[in-house]
């Protein structure tokens, strides 16, 4: 949400009424990001690779991010977000739209809510105790 914060800081009132992403953008939520049969996997930038464990604070994080994410949200709610760019903080050398980077974070949080979905399914059910 830094870029995005960064993008929209100080930018004058145009609203629309649709995220509309791009062709790229649009290309790569649905190649890499969204969740589905399809989605490609690749290997995460350096930046951002998966820890070998999961620390307990992963909730309070996962929780702090989604209450920024919807701050962000909310400050650029009156923003043409189709129009104003940011720069990828993982691959500089591409840049979206607010608006794609909107989508891209909804997408990306909702695979991380099935992932989260398939180890509790794996997991075997805990009784309580007697």
């Amino acid at each position: 949400m830094p870029p995005i914060e960064k993008a929209i800081a100080g930018r004058s009132p145009a609203p629309v009424q649709e995220i509309t992403p791009g062709w790229f953008a649009s290309w790569f939520i649905r190649n890499y990001i969204a969740p589905s049969a399809q989605t490609r996997r690749a290997k995460a930038p350096s930046k951002i690779a998966p820890a070998a464990t999961v620390a307990p604070s992963v909730l309070d994080r996962f929780l702090a991010s989604n209450r920024q994410a919807r701050d962000v949200i909310r400050r650029a709610q009156d923003l043409d977000v189709n129009r104003i760019r940011f720069r990828n903080p993982f691959i500089p050398v591409i840049r979206f739209t607010v608006g794609a980077g909107f989508e891209l974070t909804a997408k990306h949080e909702a695979r991380h809510l099935l992932q989260a979905e398939r180890v509790r399914q794996a997991m075997p059910l805990l009784t309580p105790r007697q």
